[in-house]
């Protein structure tokens, strides 16, 4: 079993929008192929407080409203579950939390190996990058984050991407983008950044061609040696490195494109002690248009 994984399960959060449906559905093959329980949840915002002068609003009705409203949404959501992965249809289960949303769902987090959400929420707009839901529990979450998008249905030979810079959150990234591709059966792209500046920011003018080759050289030793310990334990796994000097954030996208998953730590090598989410892994899962999973370890809040 990966470090990662404690065999406690995937928890996927839904409600009546066309990208739960896609969470779902992700969410039960992903379970299916580790062979965890899939634990499928509607978290219903409790009324706690009624305006002044609507003394007499029905707050029983409403709620039992919510809670029917609230039944037929996970009984669709069931319905997709086991139809994306029939074979591990007992070990899917369902039921309803009162509480605020993202509270809700961070708290379920704290006893799931994985959380998975679709990028917008019914409430979201057309054109909106991420739910405020979404958002939420990404930037709190107990345990890994997988953010599902609905825009694209890539392949199931595409690859798994990760990006990967040396920080305790990449070493984390790495290993749960070796143990997907594994269960997949595909190719792992492994990409490094080692440099934060831009093509146009790097100062070629003073560095000649040999210096350039150089610096690549080294830097794709030290991404080999990040991966050895990984390509021991994963040997079925065929790697391609992929080293650049520019913003990592563009180039993960680029091979997102022909990817069927991407993995990022939450903070990477310029984060600090505290820090919810990184400008890169924030980049990745608002504009991604693949599954993007966020790693994130048990002690960060």
């Amino acid at each position: 079993m990966p470090a990662h994984e404690t065999g406690r399960g995937i928890v996927v959060g839904v409600d009546a929008s066309s990208t739960s449906k896609a969470a779902v559905a992700w969410a039960a093959r992903d379970a299916e192929m580790r062979n965890v329980p899939l634990r499928v949840v509607h978290v219903v915002t409790p009324l706690t407080a009624v305006a002044e002068g609507w003394s007499a609003f029905p707050t029983d009705v409403y709620a039992q409203w919510q809670d029917d409203e609230a039944r037929q949404v996970l009984e669709q959501a069931h319905k997709v579950a086991v139809e994306a992965a029939p074979a591990g249809a007992a070990q899917v289960t369902s039921e309803v939390v009162h509480a605020p949303a993202v509270p809700g769902l961070v708290d379920l987090s704290r006893d799931a190996d994985m959380i998975v959400v679709g990028c917008r929420g019914e409430e979201g707009l057309a054109g909106a990058l991420l739910g405020s839901v979404s958002a939420g529990v990404v930037h709190h979450a107990h345990c890994p984050v997988a953010v599902i998008h609905d825009e694209m249905a890539p392949t199931s030979t595409a690859p798994v991407v990760v990006g990967i810079d040396g920080s305790p959150t990449s070493e984390l990234a790495t290993g749960i983008a070796f143990d997907e591709a594994s269960r997949r059966g595909v190719g792992l792209v492994a990409l490094h950044a080692w440099t934060d500046m831009t093509r146009l920011e790097f100062p070629s003018i003073n560095w000649s061609p040999i210096e350039w080759r150089n610096v690549k050289e080294q830097e794709q030793e030290v991404l080999a040696e990040r991966l050895s310990g990984w390509r021991s334990r994963y040997p079925d796994v065929t790697v391609r490195k992929v080293v650049v000097s520019d913003r990592p954030a563009p180039r993960l996208l680029e091979q997102a494109q022909d990817a069927q998953l991407v993995v990022v730590g939450s903070h990477g090598r310029g984060g600090f002690p505290g820090m919810l989410l990184g400008s890169v892994a924030r980049t990745v899962v608002h504009s991604a248009q693949v599954p993007v999973i966020v790693a994130r370890e048990p002690y960060e809040h």
